[in-house]
Protein backbone atom coordinates (compact mmCIF):
# COMPACT_ATOMS: atom_id res chain seq x y z
CA UNK A 1 0.00 0.00 0.00
CA UNK A 2 1.17 3.49 -0.75
CA UNK A 3 1.48 5.89 2.18
CA UNK A 4 -0.80 8.79 2.92
CA UNK A 5 0.27 11.69 0.75
CA UNK A 6 0.00 15.25 1.99
CA UNK A 7 0.03 17.26 -1.20
CA UNK A 8 0.89 20.52 0.54
CA UNK A 9 1.19 21.79 4.11
CA UNK A 10 -2.28 22.72 5.26
CA UNK A 11 -4.60 23.39 8.13
CA UNK A 12 -8.21 22.36 8.17
CA UNK A 13 -9.23 25.04 5.74
CA UNK A 14 -7.77 27.96 3.88
CA UNK A 15 -7.65 30.38 6.76
CA UNK A 16 -9.18 28.82 9.86
CA UNK A 17 -10.19 25.34 10.96
CA UNK A 18 -12.30 22.77 9.12
CA UNK A 19 -15.10 25.13 8.22
CA UNK A 20 -14.38 28.26 6.25
CA UNK A 21 -17.38 30.21 7.53
CA UNK A 22 -16.69 33.38 5.51
CA UNK A 23 -19.60 35.80 5.88
CA UNK A 24 -21.46 33.33 8.11
CA UNK A 25 -18.77 33.31 10.80
CA UNK A 26 -20.04 33.93 14.29
CA UNK A 27 -18.32 35.26 17.35
CA UNK A 28 -19.00 33.75 20.77
CA UNK A 29 -20.22 30.13 20.75
CA UNK A 30 -23.66 29.65 22.25
CA UNK A 31 -25.91 26.85 23.42
CA UNK A 32 -24.94 23.55 21.86
CA UNK A 33 -21.22 24.24 21.78
CA UNK A 34 -21.14 23.23 25.45
CA UNK A 35 -21.83 19.69 24.18
CA UNK A 36 -21.06 19.56 20.46
CA UNK A 37 -18.37 21.42 18.58
CA UNK A 38 -18.65 20.00 15.07
CA UNK A 39 -21.04 18.52 12.52
CA UNK A 40 -19.94 15.95 9.93
CA UNK A 41 -22.40 14.97 7.23
CA UNK A 42 -22.80 12.89 4.13
CA UNK A 43 -24.27 14.58 1.05
CA UNK A 44 -26.32 12.40 -1.29
CA UNK A 45 -29.41 10.96 0.36
CA UNK A 46 -28.60 12.81 3.59
CA UNK A 47 -27.96 16.56 3.43
CA UNK A 48 -29.16 16.81 -0.17
CA UNK A 49 -32.71 16.18 -1.25
CA UNK A 50 -33.44 13.43 -3.76
CA UNK A 51 -33.12 15.92 -6.63
CA UNK A 52 -29.61 16.79 -5.32
CA UNK A 53 -30.70 20.25 -4.20
CA UNK A 54 -29.94 21.98 -0.90
CA UNK A 55 -33.16 23.27 0.67
CA UNK A 56 -33.38 26.76 2.12
CA UNK A 57 -34.07 25.26 5.54
CA UNK A 58 -30.93 23.11 5.39
CA UNK A 59 -28.77 25.97 4.13
CA UNK A 60 -30.03 28.22 6.92
CA UNK A 61 -29.43 25.52 9.54
CA UNK A 62 -25.84 25.02 8.39
CA UNK A 63 -25.19 28.77 8.50
CA UNK A 64 -26.78 29.04 11.95
CA UNK A 65 -24.63 26.18 13.24
CA UNK A 66 -21.49 27.90 12.03
CA UNK A 67 -22.64 31.21 13.47
CA UNK A 68 -22.95 29.45 16.85
CA UNK A 69 -19.32 28.30 16.64
CA UNK A 70 -19.78 24.77 15.35
CA UNK A 71 -17.42 23.54 12.64
CA UNK A 72 -19.10 21.96 9.62
CA UNK A 73 -17.48 19.13 7.65
CA UNK A 74 -18.76 17.48 4.49
CA UNK A 75 -17.79 13.79 4.26
CA UNK A 76 -18.92 12.23 1.01
CA UNK A 77 -18.32 9.30 -1.30
CA UNK A 78 -18.22 11.77 -4.19
CA UNK A 79 -14.89 12.35 -5.92
CA UNK A 80 -13.46 15.89 -5.84
CA UNK A 81 -14.61 16.60 -9.39
CA UNK A 82 -18.26 16.36 -8.23
CA UNK A 83 -17.97 18.91 -5.41
CA UNK A 84 -18.35 22.17 -7.35
CA UNK A 85 -22.20 22.07 -7.45
CA UNK A 86 -22.27 21.63 -3.67
CA UNK A 87 -20.02 24.62 -3.09
CA UNK A 88 -22.27 26.64 -5.40
CA UNK A 89 -25.41 25.58 -3.50
CA UNK A 90 -24.09 25.61 0.06
CA UNK A 91 -21.20 28.04 -0.07
CA UNK A 92 -17.53 27.35 0.63
CA UNK A 93 -17.43 25.23 3.78
CA UNK A 94 -13.67 24.65 3.77
CA UNK A 95 -12.00 21.30 3.26
CA UNK A 96 -14.17 18.43 1.97
CA UNK A 97 -13.62 14.76 2.79
CA UNK A 98 -14.12 12.97 -0.54
CA UNK A 99 -14.08 9.42 -1.93
CA UNK A 100 -15.19 7.93 1.41
CA UNK A 101 -12.18 9.47 3.14
CA UNK A 102 -9.51 8.65 0.59
CA UNK A 103 -8.93 12.29 -0.31
CA UNK A 104 -9.28 15.71 1.25
CA UNK A 105 -10.14 18.45 -1.20
CA UNK A 106 -9.77 22.21 -0.90
CA UNK A 107 -12.42 23.72 -3.22
CA UNK A 108 -11.09 27.27 -2.83
CA UNK A 109 -7.65 26.29 -4.15
CA UNK A 110 -9.03 23.44 -6.31
CA UNK A 111 -6.42 21.04 -5.04
CA UNK A 112 -6.23 17.77 -3.18
CA UNK A 113 -4.36 18.38 0.05
CA UNK A 114 -4.27 14.79 1.27
CA UNK A 115 -4.63 11.43 -0.45
CA UNK A 116 -4.64 7.87 0.92
CA UNK A 117 -4.47 5.61 -2.12
CA UNK A 118 -4.14 2.02 -3.26
CA UNK A 119 -0.85 0.97 -4.81
CA UNK A 120 -1.30 0.00 -8.49
CA UNK A 121 0.23 -3.45 -7.88
CA UNK A 122 -2.36 -4.10 -5.16
CA UNK A 123 -5.17 -3.01 -7.49
CA UNK A 124 -3.98 -5.49 -10.11
CA UNK A 125 -4.14 -8.28 -7.53
CA UNK A 126 -7.63 -7.20 -6.45
CA UNK A 127 -8.86 -7.20 -10.04
CA UNK A 128 -7.39 -10.66 -10.61
CA UNK A 129 -9.32 -11.99 -7.61
CA UNK A 130 -12.53 -10.16 -8.44
CA UNK A 131 -12.55 -11.51 -12.00
CA UNK A 132 -13.17 -14.95 -10.52
CA UNK A 133 -16.25 -13.99 -8.52
CA UNK A 134 -17.82 -11.10 -10.44
CA UNK A 135 -18.90 -12.11 -13.94
CA UNK A 136 -19.85 -9.21 -16.23
CA UNK A 137 -18.08 -6.73 -13.96
CA UNK A 138 -17.06 -3.33 -15.32
CA UNK A 139 -14.18 -1.73 -13.43
CA UNK A 140 -13.51 1.94 -12.93
CA UNK A 141 -10.71 3.81 -11.15
CA UNK A 142 -10.83 7.17 -9.44
CA UNK A 143 -7.37 8.77 -9.50
CA UNK A 144 -7.61 12.12 -7.74
CA UNK A 145 -9.32 14.38 -10.34
CA UNK A 146 -9.40 11.74 -13.08
CA UNK A 147 -11.78 8.88 -13.79
CA UNK A 148 -11.14 5.91 -16.05
CA UNK A 149 -13.38 2.98 -16.91
CA UNK A 150 -12.76 -0.37 -18.55
CA UNK A 151 -13.63 -0.75 -22.22
CA UNK A 152 -16.24 -3.34 -21.19
CA UNK A 153 -18.48 -0.33 -20.50
CA UNK A 154 -19.38 -0.36 -24.20
CA UNK A 155 -21.30 -3.58 -23.55
CA UNK A 156 -23.68 -1.66 -21.29
CA UNK A 157 -25.10 0.28 -24.21
CA UNK A 158 -24.18 3.68 -22.75
CA UNK A 159 -22.09 6.60 -23.96
CA UNK A 160 -19.32 6.96 -21.33
CA UNK A 161 -18.40 10.49 -22.38
CA UNK A 162 -22.00 11.65 -22.06
CA UNK A 163 -22.30 10.14 -18.59
CA UNK A 164 -18.86 11.12 -17.31
CA UNK A 165 -17.36 14.03 -19.26
CA UNK A 166 -13.60 13.66 -19.57
CA UNK A 167 -13.61 9.94 -18.76
CA UNK A 168 -10.83 7.78 -20.12
CA UNK A 169 -11.90 4.45 -21.62
CA UNK A 170 -9.63 1.46 -22.26
CA UNK A 171 -8.33 -1.77 -20.71
CA UNK A 172 -8.52 -1.10 -16.97
CA UNK A 173 -4.99 -2.32 -16.34
CA UNK A 174 -3.65 0.30 -18.76
CA UNK A 175 -4.58 2.98 -16.22
CA UNK A 176 -2.67 1.42 -13.34
CA UNK A 177 0.43 3.50 -13.88
CA UNK A 178 -0.26 5.59 -10.78
CA UNK A 179 -2.01 5.17 -7.41
CA UNK A 180 -5.76 4.61 -7.26
CA UNK A 181 -8.00 6.63 -4.96
CA UNK A 182 -10.90 4.20 -5.33
CA UNK A 183 -11.50 1.06 -7.38
CA UNK A 184 -15.11 0.67 -8.56
CA UNK A 185 -16.66 -2.67 -9.45
CA UNK A 186 -19.95 -2.24 -11.33
CA UNK A 187 -22.05 -5.41 -11.74
CA UNK A 188 -25.51 -6.03 -13.23
CA UNK A 189 -28.34 -4.63 -11.14
CA UNK A 190 -29.92 -5.78 -8.95
CA UNK A 191 -26.94 -7.41 -7.27
CA UNK A 192 -27.44 -10.58 -5.30
CA UNK A 193 -27.94 -9.91 -1.57
CA UNK A 194 -24.73 -9.95 0.44
CA UNK A 195 -22.45 -9.30 -2.53
CA UNK A 196 -20.47 -6.61 -0.70
CA UNK A 197 -19.74 -8.97 2.20
CA UNK A 198 -18.75 -11.72 -0.23
CA UNK A 199 -16.32 -9.41 -2.01
CA UNK A 200 -14.90 -8.17 1.30
CA UNK A 201 -14.22 -11.74 2.36
CA UNK A 202 -12.43 -12.44 -0.91
CA UNK A 203 -10.24 -9.34 -0.65
CA UNK A 204 -9.50 -9.79 3.05
CA UNK A 205 -7.41 -7.12 4.73
CA UNK A 206 -5.99 -5.77 1.47
CA UNK A 207 -8.92 -3.40 0.92
CA UNK A 208 -12.16 -2.07 2.37
CA UNK A 209 -15.38 -2.69 0.41
CA UNK A 210 -18.38 -0.44 0.82
CA UNK A 211 -21.21 1.06 -1.21
CA UNK A 212 -23.09 4.36 -1.32
CA UNK A 213 -25.86 3.18 -3.64
CA UNK A 214 -26.82 -0.50 -3.97
CA UNK A 215 -24.50 -3.51 -3.99
CA UNK A 216 -24.20 -3.51 -7.77
CA UNK A 217 -21.84 -0.53 -7.40
CA UNK A 218 -19.02 -1.48 -5.03
CA UNK A 219 -16.41 1.04 -3.91
CA UNK A 220 -13.04 -0.39 -2.90
CA UNK A 221 -10.39 1.59 -1.04
CA UNK A 222 -7.38 1.01 1.16
CA UNK A 223 -8.32 -0.95 4.29
CA UNK A 224 -7.58 2.05 6.53
CA UNK A 225 -9.79 4.42 4.53
CA UNK A 226 -13.25 5.42 5.67
CA UNK A 227 -14.98 8.69 6.48
CA UNK A 228 -14.52 8.45 10.25
CA UNK A 229 -10.75 8.06 10.06
CA UNK A 230 -10.29 11.14 7.90
CA UNK A 231 -12.82 13.30 9.75
CA UNK A 232 -11.15 12.34 13.04
CA UNK A 233 -7.73 13.29 11.71
CA UNK A 234 -8.96 16.68 10.51
CA UNK A 235 -10.95 17.60 13.61
CA UNK A 236 -8.20 16.63 16.03
CA UNK A 237 -6.13 19.42 14.52
CA UNK A 238 -8.71 21.82 15.96
CA UNK A 239 -8.79 19.99 19.30
CA UNK A 240 -12.18 18.39 18.59
CA UNK A 241 -12.76 14.75 19.48
CA UNK A 242 -15.40 12.15 18.67
CA UNK A 243 -17.74 12.83 21.59
CA UNK A 244 -18.06 16.44 20.45
CA UNK A 245 -19.24 15.55 16.94
CA UNK A 246 -22.73 15.06 15.49
CA UNK A 247 -22.74 13.04 12.27
CA UNK A 248 -25.35 12.23 9.64
CA UNK A 249 -25.60 9.50 7.00
CA UNK A 250 -27.76 7.15 4.97
CA UNK A 251 -25.67 4.36 3.44
CA UNK A 252 -23.14 1.70 4.58
CA UNK A 253 -20.20 3.96 3.74
CA UNK A 254 -21.43 6.20 6.59
CA UNK A 255 -21.56 3.53 9.31
CA UNK A 256 -18.04 4.04 10.68
CA UNK A 257 -18.69 7.78 10.93
CA UNK A 258 -21.99 7.35 12.79
CA UNK A 259 -20.47 4.87 15.24
CA UNK A 260 -17.40 7.04 15.86
CA UNK A 261 -19.17 10.31 16.61
CA UNK A 262 -20.77 11.36 19.88
CA UNK A 263 -24.19 11.45 18.22
CA UNK A 264 -24.69 9.44 15.04
CA UNK A 265 -27.91 10.25 13.20
CA UNK A 266 -29.44 8.32 10.31
CA UNK A 267 -32.03 9.89 8.05
CA UNK A 268 -35.34 8.02 7.76
CA UNK A 269 -34.55 6.92 4.20
CA UNK A 270 -31.26 5.31 5.31
CA UNK A 271 -30.46 1.66 4.69
CA UNK A 272 -31.55 -0.65 7.54
CA UNK A 273 -27.95 -1.36 8.57
CA UNK A 274 -27.30 2.37 8.88
CA UNK A 275 -30.41 2.98 10.97
CA UNK A 276 -29.30 0.12 13.24
CA UNK A 277 -25.85 1.69 13.67
CA UNK A 278 -27.20 5.16 14.50
CA UNK A 279 -27.99 6.63 17.90
CA UNK A 280 -31.18 8.11 16.50
CA UNK A 281 -33.17 8.39 13.29
CA UNK A 282 -34.36 11.75 12.04
CA UNK A 283 -36.74 12.66 9.21
CA UNK A 284 -35.82 11.83 5.62
CA UNK A 285 -33.51 13.86 3.42
CA UNK A 286 -36.54 15.21 1.53
CA UNK A 287 -38.06 16.37 4.84
CA UNK A 288 -34.89 18.21 5.94
CA UNK A 289 -33.97 15.65 8.60
CA UNK A 290 -30.44 17.01 9.04
CA UNK A 291 -31.75 20.56 9.48
CA UNK A 292 -34.28 19.38 12.07
CA UNK A 293 -31.55 17.91 14.28
CA UNK A 294 -29.27 20.93 13.89
CA UNK A 295 -32.13 23.25 14.85
CA UNK A 296 -32.93 21.14 17.90
CA UNK A 297 -29.30 21.13 19.04
CA UNK A 298 -28.99 24.88 18.63
CA UNK A 299 -32.23 25.50 20.50
CA UNK A 300 -31.73 23.09 23.39
CA UNK A 301 -28.03 22.42 23.60
CA UNK A 302 -28.86 18.68 23.81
Amino acid sequence: MSPVTSCRPHGLAAGTGVGNRSEHSGTAPVGSTDVFRAIATDLDGTLLRSDSSVSDRTRNAVHAAEDSGLLFVVATGRPPRWIAPIVEALGDRGLVVCANGASVYDPAAHEIVEATELDPAVVEELIDDLDGILPKVVYGVEQQFDYAIDEAVHGLGVDPEALWPGVRVGPIRSFLDRPVTKLIARTPSPARPGLAAEVQEALGDRALVTHSTDESFLEISRPDVHKAATVERLLERSGIFSGEVVSFGDMPNDIELLRWSGLGVAVANAAPSVRDAADEVTASNDDDGVAQVIERILESGS
